[in-house]
């Protein structure tokens, strides 16, 4: 044997060491005192308690009129106590909280004639007592009796029965049952009963035999508990040894082990406990003097400390700290290391977001809460996590305001004035001129929103706070437009938002600033009007054309440098090319015609036909698709000249010769093709600005 572990939780629990304090206290006061069956299940303790003073009775009739008597922590059925209140008995009543809280259970179904399941020791006092305060209770001893009584009780109909557990039962019986009722009952009651301190015993007894070659347990053979170790140990482990005491273990069989393992029963004193880790720590001498680790001591209360722990009074408006030992759909079960168990309701964890209760909390977490309500008689105590946690967030929040610290919260509801933010659990009304939206603007689009908000005024007394959505969205505005400026440059390309439109162009936020796009960078395509692209609310995609930093001014473009329409025109046609082209526009002295989308060309009226005409609508019509050819290109003012004429069979003689006999006419049309043709603005950067007609256009 090289190692000995021993379990932090073993020995006496809080119930058991409140029992015993109690009884020694009673003992010092009255001399003698009667208790209803043995205290604990541990012989030698109870012996111990006798030598004191301590008669052991079975039963209340057996108790002498007016003795000083004392109720175990199993507890006692209702006629007990009718039976020693006849008598003039003086009782000491030391029931387990946890107990007393499975009385009511049982007490309350018998009022409303709901049928009572019992999962437990139909032989343990603790069971016997439980069945006193619902004497139609059933008793079942395994989950296969569980299936059984509950399809029974299906089939006679009535009320959905409830199911109880022996404070003492494992955390598997429990797992096994809560599936068998919804599968077989499923509006059954199911109630975990299971003391907290019972569960961490146990899962300290599984961790512990899983990496350990034997296992100790110590406590009575007629302890439901520590029964329960040992099987759970068994089922782990090859090597078990169940004793009462040191006395009865037998060290030879352990030797051979490298790694023993040390539990206890929730009956078994310190001293018996310590009596037996010494025993087997005498075994490691050896090994101690080679260096190897003896045992792991633990440090244990004394009488005196659980007895304090056990009986402090709780009061109303107290602040407790617990572990949480159960959480059903309602209520979540926390043991306060005292006779009473705590229960805060499952909406006390409920968040904004609607989270789940089992990923919000968890057995075996620590809470603290504030105590709302006591109730002695039923050993139990409302508790209150909201309450603590509005008394920690009032501090929060005065903080908040006082640092101008920004700070998140849930918009609620709407109100006359403005909004309510849900921020830690307190109320923060947000005036409509502090919620960040335009004036006469429905507040109810800001409901059921995360948004962020200064703390602006904090009156505790009246429990009023005031906060503003306003200045974080001012501030954060103010922090995009410094950044902006800062890092802004000809060509950078920023996802924007159309704020408005005007006759001119679309003024587009680009992350706190508004930038300009001119209707003529909106699209290469001729367009009468921004509208014809963008609407208010558009997301785009924009570039920096040029800027001012002195003036704020940025002016941006929309339509994609690389769609450029002449460019593309220049790709695919040069001088001589005959193209088809859509006629756009009639004019007094010829006709304008797309080559490509966003390039048009003049075919001048003297090049619309083989012969004279007046206007140019004898010949053609808007939308009419022609052959044209080429014949000049200038690249720098991007004009373009077309004729049909060139394509056409030669004039007839006489129209040549009174063409010839009037060369006056021919000057006047050629001029005005020079002034009147299609002429494209091209900005500094070189980038088409679209079409710019002159004066005769107009």
């Amino acid at each position: 044997m090289k190692r000995l572990l021993t379990a932090k939780s073993a020995g006496f629990c809080v119930g058991v060491a409140h029992s015993v304090a109690l009884a020694e206290q009673a003992l010092r006061k009255y001399g003698s005192v009667y208790c209803l069956g043995a205290l604990v299940h541990n012989r030698d303790e109870v012996a111990r308690l006798e030598s004191m003073g301590l008669i052991t009775v079975e039963d209340a009739e057996s108790v002498p009129p007016g003795a000083a008597v004392l109720l175990r922590a199993h507890g006692a059925p209702q006629a007990v106590y009718e039976t020693l209140r006849a008598k003039g008995a003086t009782v000491i009543d030391a029931t387990c909280g946890k107990v007393k809280r499975i009385h009511a259970i049982a007490a309350d179904a018998a009022r409303r004639g709901v049928h009572l399941v019992i999962f437990g020791d139909p032989a343990h006092p603790e069971v016997t007592g439980i069945r006193g305060w619902n004497r139609h209770a059933a008793v079942v001893r395994s989950p296969e009796e569980l299936e059984k009584c509950l399809l029974a009780l299906r089939a006679q109909g009535g009320a959905p029965p409830a199911i109880v557990f022996q404070s003492t039962e494992t955390r598997a019986n429990f797992k096994i049952s809560e599936n068998i009722k919804k599968k077989v009952y499923t509006n059954a009651e199911i109630f975990d009963t299971i003391c907290l301190a019972t569960q961490i015993r146990q899962a300290e007894a599984s961790s512990l035999a899983d990496i350990c070659d034997a296992m100790i347990v110590v406590g009575g053979r007629h302890s439901a508990n520590s029964r329960h170790l040992a099987e759970i140990c068994t089922e782990k482990c090859g090597t078990v040894l169940f004793v009462e005491n040191a006395a009865e273990l037998d060290t030879s069989v352990l030797v051979a082990q490298d790694t023993v393992g040390i539990t206890a029963g929730a009956s078994v004193p310190s001293r018996i406990m310590k009596e037996v880790v010494q025993k087997m720590s005498d075994e490691l001498n050896n090994a101690v003097e080679s260096g190897v680790p003896a045992a792991e001591e633990e440090t244990e209360k004394s009488f005196e400390e659980l007895l304090e722990d056990s009986i402090k009074t709780i009061y109303n408006g107290d602040v407790v700290k617990g572990i949480v030992a159960a959480i059903t759909p309602t209520e979540v079960t926390v043991d306060l290391g005292t006779k009473h168990s705590g229960y805060i309701p499952v909406e006390e964890f409920a968040d904004e977001n609607g989270t789940k209760i089992e990923d919000l909390i968890h057995v075996g977490d620590t809470v603290e809460a504030s105590v709302v309500r006591v109730n002695d008689v039923e050993g139990t105590v409302m508790l209150s996590k909201r309450r603590l946690d509005a008394v920690k967030n009032w501090d929060d929040v005065e903080a908040a305001c006082e640092n101008e610290t920004v700070v998140e919260g849930i918009v609620t509801e709407e109100n006359k004035g403005g909004v309510v933010v849900k921020v830690k659990g307190l109320r923060v009304f947000v005036p409509a001129s502090q919620s960040g939206l335009p004036r006469d603007a429905e507040m109810s689009q800001l409901l059921k929103k995360k948004v962020q908000l200064y703390i602006t005024e904090v009156n505790k007394a009246r429990r009023r706070v005031v906060g503003s959505i306003r200045l974080v969205a001012a501030k954060a505005r103010r922090e995009a437009i410094a950044k902006i400026w800062e890092e802004i440059e000809i060509g950078k390309r920023y996802h924007g938002v159309v704020k408005s439109l005007t006759s001119y162009g679309a003024f587009v936020d680009i992350g706190g600033v508004d930038g300009m796009v001119h209707v003529s960078e909106l699209s290469w395509k001729r367009i009468t009007k921004p509208s014809d692209v963008v609407s208010v609310g558009d997301e785009i995609e924009v570039y920096v054309i040029n800027f001012d930093r002195e003036t704020r001014k940025i002016s941006l473009g929309y339509k994609d440098p690389n769609e450029n329409p002449w460019e593309k025109f220049m790709s695919q046609y040069q001088v001589g090319d005959v193209a088809a082209v859509r006629v756009v526009k009639l004019m007094t002295f010829g006709a304008f015609a797309e080559i490509v989308p966003g390039v048009d060309g003049l075919i001048h009226i003297s090049q619309i036909a083989n012969r004279r005409i007046g206007k140019p609508d004898e010949v053609l019509h808007v939308d009419d698709i022609v052959d044209a050819k080429i014949t000049a290109i200038d690249e720098d003012k991007h004009k373009v000249s077309l004729s049909i004429r060139a394509l056409s069979e030669p004039a007839p003689a006489s129209s040549r010769a009174q063409m010839r006999e009037e060369p006056e006419e021919e000057e006047e049309p050629a001029r005005v093709a020079e002034e009147d043709a299609l002429v494209y603005e091209v900005s500094e950067t070189g980038v088409s600005k679209g079409l710019v007609p002159d004066s005769d256009d107009n």
